[in-house]
């Protein structure tokens, strides 16, 4: 007997047929022996509309309510989960962030976990009780209901499976898999059947969107085996094989790349002609810090004659013109000539355990490029992870060459 958490996700209980579909996974589980818990996301789109009404209520409305309003998706679709197994012939029962209790901090509208008291929850379903859990919402040490940030229901769901210490965390979405590229781009996309922790952090955090980057850092934390599956490709009972996502071992490293991820939310900025001195980068970056905006990628070239600089930098796209403002706002402590920008641009990401045992990595990503005529315009280089910004017009031609490059076209 093992016991299992299944997440649900938005698309996959869209409808009350796809959550009558879903009720079928759950069924299929228990009746295998195992106890199970479920964690569920609102229906595919009631997030939105939820946002939408406390915005047309108010545009600065007030974070502590706005949280109360947009929860309820959650809700609705847990209660109507434990019905469809109610009438299943299964015990179930829902239960809402607070009555677990998922403790959060009081940061609204992207709560952290702090903890998760699920004692109570583990009696009744070693009790043989489903638990169905509204994902994405928490409660506060002052009593206050919180959300936990757009995909919030994956970081719940694995906060729950290590609360329980489950075996595993089932993660049912509308793909059947992580690829080792988007197979909407390119149609020799293959499935992987493993992948490290690791691997897939980065995977997420460079534009992969089967799973949320926090739910990713927790379960690797914790070294909660997660497991990405299709709530739709097969009748139940005969479901293909998803990702599996554990710890690396030596056999995972023989793939120098285990896939490309892309991002378009991108924006390069460039500061042309910096005073090239001592503290120029502090005088920069520290305000856009403090302005809360994330900086990516980051290039300096050498010297100029005239002792200037120019220094590029990439953030995401939405941050562009509030960058431009502080730039514009500390000119009299960054000296530069002129900023140039552009939101034209994606980040292409090859990801792979391989590349730390094997060289050449850089130098076939960079020689791919140069045959297909895309100009390079800014370098990142980790142990895993090699990055280059590019020209967004030219991101499709390059994700199929670099797929086929590195050996990751479907046999």
């Amino acid at each position: 007997m093992s016991l299992f958490v299944l997440k649900f996700g938005g698309t996959s209980v869209g409808d009350v047929e796809r959550i009558k579909n879903a009720a079928a996974k759950v069924e299929a589980e228990v009746r295998k022996g195992h106890k199970v818990a479920v964690n569920v996301s609102a229906m595919a789109g009631v997030t939105d509309q939820l946002i939408g009404y406390c915005r047309s209520i108010s545009p600065r409305h007030d974070a502590r309510e706005h949280d109360a309003v947009v929860s309820t998706g959650e809700q609705v679709t847990a209660g109507l989960m434990a019905m469809a197994l109610q009438q299943r012939g299964i015990r179930a029962r829902s239960w809402q962030g607070w009555q677990v209790p998922l403790m959060t901090d009081s940061t609204h509208s992207k709560a952290r976990v702090t903890d998760v008291k699920a004692e109570k929850m583990l009696h009744h379903i070693m009790d043989g009780e489903v638990a169905v859990l509204a994902g994405f919402q928490g409660i506060s040490e002052d009593g206050s209901i919180t959300t936990l940030g757009r995909g919030g229901s994956d970081t719940s769901a694995v906060a729950l499976a290590i609360a329980l210490k489950a075996d595993r965390c089932d993660i049912y979405t509308d793909v059947d898999g992580v690829y080792t590229t988007d197979p909407r781009i390119d149609s020799k996309a293959s499935k992987i059947a493993h992948i490290s922790y690791e691997e897939m952090l980065e995977m997420a955090s460079r534009g992969a969107k089967v799973l949320q980057t926090r739910s990713v850092e927790m379960a690797m934390r914790y070294r909660m085996p997660l497991q990405v599956l299709s709530t739709f490709a097969n009748a139940v009972g005969s479901e293909l094989p998803g990702t599996l996502v554990t710890e690396g071992d030596d056999t995972m490293e023989e793939n120098l790349v285990t896939g490309i991820a892309y991002t378009r939310d991108q924006a390069r900025v460039t500061l042309v002609k910096v005073a090239d001195q001592p503290g120029i980068a502090a005088a920069i970056f520290g305000p856009l810090a403090r302005a809360g905006i994330n900086v990516d990628m980051i290039v300096q070239t050498a010297s100029n004659g005239d002792k200037t600089t120019d220094i590029t930098f990439t953030i995401s796209k939405n941050d562009l013109e509030r960058t431009k403002q502080v730039l514009e706002s500390e000119r009299k402590n960054i000296p530069y000539d002129h900023i140039s920008a552009s939101a034209g641009v994606v980040k292409i990401s090859l990801i792979g355990g391989g590349m730390r045992s094997h060289t050449g990595v850089a130098s076939t990503m960079f020689e791919v490029l140069a045959e297909k005529k895309i100009n390079i315009q800014a370098i990142e280089t980790s142990e895993i992870v090699l990055g280059v910004l590019i020209s967004e017009e030219y991101t499709e031609l390059a994700l199929r060459a670099l797929h086929t490059a590195y050996g990751l076209d479907s046999k």
